[in-house]
């Protein structure tokens, strides 16, 4: 029954938010309400998983530790953005930047949004997951031209186009990976398990063909280069706790179909094939972000193009295999926990500065004292400086891969020294120059300060200590990828 909770709780709380059009207050209850319970239907969902490793509502919707791992970075972030969007948009109307009936509308996407990508995840389906996919790309692509700017609504129609030709193409590998079993007079609900079990004696040349577009397919949505273009202008232009679901949850949750994809190719030819493809992939991910972090002027495409370096390193984890995979799914977690706050405080540092090009933001230490020190944290921490968890998963990673694959490691290992040294070079100004006098000095509000330092919060706890509960999932999940 928890995992009908989950999907309709964002699901009746769009539906409340149509119908409360214009006021703030109520839209702002709904969030605190409707989240603060998705916490906690979550958290008792992954705790039947534990206890049961796979947990069923019917045949329709189950999840498994992999689906666990996920629905706990969605609840996490997805309450946090949530609950920042409330002191984000007040603010946003108080400046009349917005009205309120554009208030109104972005609430009712922004759950919509949460509903697709929880219902993506605890399917049984692979249509149902790749319909609910599709639906996030529709439902945020209003909300990357939410400003109508002309930049904005240009990177919606980017983000639509080049994700909705992406999607086609991860649909078209689905169907060659359910012909056999169709052509083998099938006829019931096709699920994950029945293609599990029916993949050993799937076609291998088939199972190449489909695995390939569902990597470029779902690649796209994960933000993999050459199939990237998209996320820089998406992740620029939409509003900061959007901005932060992108980059910490929907880039995990196109990933979670590729290794879904990823476990019946295993086992029909072997994880030869899908390894060498993920390195590919990720190690050119690696290297072309960080030569664009290395000369970018913005620092919302900084975050955008250090999520294509991350979901890289994540590739170069699951292609290497063993404990380099346990390591990407950790990463998967640190990753989320530390971009997202760093999309929402970019957010506080966009309303001070009215700008998101790094030459015009100084001194954010001084100005904006609580989101400056965190803004530094949270740099540190996917810049993967130690003791943060980021360094010990690249480390597990490369340590991985250095055996039979030391030519891609050792790139990987240069790369990251540039986005280190690209980095440390952009934010240090940021951070500690000098503001001009003109600007005043001071947080926005609660709501806009509290999220980022939960998120943070939580990114140092597990990165000193992981809860075994949480070593347990991830072990299981890593068994079946």
């Amino acid at each position: 029954m928890a995992l009908l909770f989950i999907i309709i709780i964002p699901l009746i709380a769009s539906f409340m938010s149509f119908l409360l059009k214009k006021s703030m207050r109520g839209l702002s209850y709904i969030v605190i309400c409707a989240y603060s319970l998705e916490l906690v239907v979550v958290l008792t969902t992954i705790i039947l998983v534990m206890d049961r490793k796979i947990y069923a509502l019917n045949n329709y919707f189950s999840v498994d530790a992999l689906g666990a791992i996920l629905m706990m970075i969605l609840a996490i972030v997805g309450a946090m953005a949530s609950w920042y969007s409330i002191g984000y948009i007040r603010s946003e109307v108080d400046r009349k930047i917005i009205r309120s009936r554009k208030a109104h509308q972005y609430f009712i996407l922004l759950h919509l949004f949460i509903f697709a990508m929880f219902f993506a995840i605890i399917t049984t389906s692979p249509i149902l997951m790749w319909i609910a996919i599709e639906a996030t790309t529709l439902s945020t692509a209003f909300l990357v031209s939410f400003y109508n700017k002309p930049s904005a609504v240009e990177a919606a129609w980017k983000y639509l186009i080049i994700n909705s030709i992406g999607v086609l193409l991860g649909f078209f590998g689905t169907l060659l990976f359910l012909y056999p079993t169709v052509h083998s007079g099938f006829r019931g609900f096709m699920s994950w398990q029945m293609l599990l079990s029916h993949a050993s004696a799937f076609d291998p040349f088939i199972v190449k063909i489909a695995f390939i577009f569902v990597l470029i397919g779902y690649g796209t949505k994960v933000g993999l280069v050459p199939m990237h273009p998209w996320l820089p202008d998406a992740h620029s232009k939409a509003p900061s706790p959007i901005s932060s679901l992108l980059s910490g949850v929907l880039l995990n949750v196109a990933f979670f179909a590729i290794l879904r994809f990823k476990s019946i190719t295993d086992i029909a030819i072997g994880s030869s094939f899908s390894q060498k493809l993920l390195i590919f992939f990720g190690i050119l991910s690696i290297v072309v972000a960080a030569f664009i972090i290395f000369v970018q002027k913005n620092y919302k495409r900084l975050l955008a193009y250090s999520s294509v370096e991350h979901m890289g390193i994540v590739a170069l984890g699951f292609g290497f295999g063993g404990i380099g995979s346990f390591a990407a799914l950790l990463h998967m977690i640190y990753h989320s926990l530390a971009k997202s706050a760093l999309f929402l405080l970019s957010g506080n540092v966009f309303i001070m500065y009215s700008s998101t090009k790094m030459a015009e933001v100084r001194g954010m230490i001084k100005t904006l004292p609580i989101t400056g020190v965190l803004f530094f944290i949270g740099f540190l921490a996917i810049m993967g400086v130690p003791p943060f968890g980021i360094f010990v998963t690249e480390f597990i990673i490369l340590s991985a891969g250095i055996g039979e694959h030391p030519f891609v490691t050792i790139i990987a290992i240069f790369s990251l020294a540039l986005v280190f040294a690209a980095i440390i070079k952009h934010v240090v100004l940021m951070v500690f120059g000098d503001p001009e006098n003109s600007l005043k000095h001071g947080e926005l509000n609660i709501w806009t300060v509290l999220p980022p330092i939960i998120l943070t919060a939580i990114l140092i706890a597990f990165s000193f200590f992981v809860p075994s509960s949480l070593q347990s999932l991830l072990q299981l999940a890593t068994m079946g990828n």
